[in-house]
């Protein structure tokens, strides 16, 4: 008889980590960097300590006109001609940039004409056409072509100041707007439109709930840039001698003769306005941003 012993157990080997040498992270050196900011927050402070003690600008004058009810006035008159010129010229807008897609040769020449005509011709000039319309044409009838007409407006009374303000704006603006909005169709993929179409969608439907919701990502940035220049650009209406901030400014430093703080009363309420639009243009890409970005 033979005796017999199990096998030993198998030993798991455990081998020690080779430790090496501790590698020491060197931080990435940006002297220049340094400099720049440097130079840049004294050329700021300069800036600023100029302002304030540079008795020239006349703070004092700047503050007993920023809040008149003259200055109020101009700026709700700015704001109206903004407002107005906006909506209608992007409402002329969107017609265009979809005649210009349109598949009819005729829709496309003549939105491609209207383009063409009104970004070629200087926004003073066709505010003085607009304003002098009365002078061109006594009055405008209704009727058959080349035939008798059945109603007629006088100019005169028709087109007036403001009313020849909004409508140059406008169709000055809607040159612009056609082609951001055609630009921000143009970026939403020609598959989805497929795809809805295959299911059945109604085109309108496809319009309003497929395309615009994906353009306005495309449309936005450039539309808020073209309000916020049409906004600045209303100063140049003052040359209908429209109350609206700039004029009224002049009007003001004219009898005075403070030119620089009434300047700088028109650049504030300018700068004010301004960021706020930004704001709100903020908040406006943020909202059709959803779904696309975290």
């Amino acid at each position: 008889m033979s005796l017999t012993s199990d096998p030993p157990a198998t030993r798991a080997v455990v081998k020690e980590p080779v430790v090496g040498p501790e590698l020491v992270v060197v931080p990435v050196r940006h002297p220049w960097r340094w400099v720049a900011v440097a130079v840049t927050a004294v050329l700021l402070i300069q800036f600023v300590h100029g302002l304030v003690t540079n008795p020239g600008w006349e703070w004092d004058v700047f503050a007993a006109f920023f809040t008149t009810q003259t200055v109020l006035r101009a700026v709700w008159v700015t704001l109206q001609l903004t407002f107005y010129g906006t909506a209608l010229g992007f409402a002329i807008g969107i017609v265009l940039a979809f005649m210009r897609l349109s598949a009819s040769p005729f829709l496309r020449s003549v939105a491609f004409g209207y383009i063409w005509a009104f970004r070629s011709i200087p926004l003073i000039v066709q505010l003085l056409f607009w304003f002098n319309l009365a002078y061109l044409y006594k009055e405008l009838s209704i009727g058959i072509p080349f035939g008798p007409s059945f109603l007629s407006f006088d100019t005169m009374g028709l087109v007036g100041e403001m009313s020849a303000a909004v409508l140059g704006l406008a169709l000055h603006q809607a040159a612009y707007a056609a082609e951001i909005v055609r630009g921000g169709v143009l970026a939403v993929d020609e598959g989805q439109l497929q795809a809805a179409a295959s299911l059945g969608i109604p085109r309108l439907r496809q319009v309003r709930r497929i395309v615009l919701p994906q353009a306005m990502r495309s449309i936005l940035p450039n539309a808020a840039n073209e309000i916020i220049s049409l906004f600045k650009g209303t100063s140049i209406v003052s040359v209908m001698a429209i109350g609206e901030l700039f004029y009224q400014v002049q009007v003001v430093y004219g009898r005075n003769g403070r030119v620089v703080p009434l300047l700088m009363v028109a650049t504030a309420w300018y700068v004010l306005l301004t960021t706020a639009l930004s704001v709100v243009q903020h908040y406006v890409e943020r909202h059709y941003a959803k779904g696309s970005v975290r």
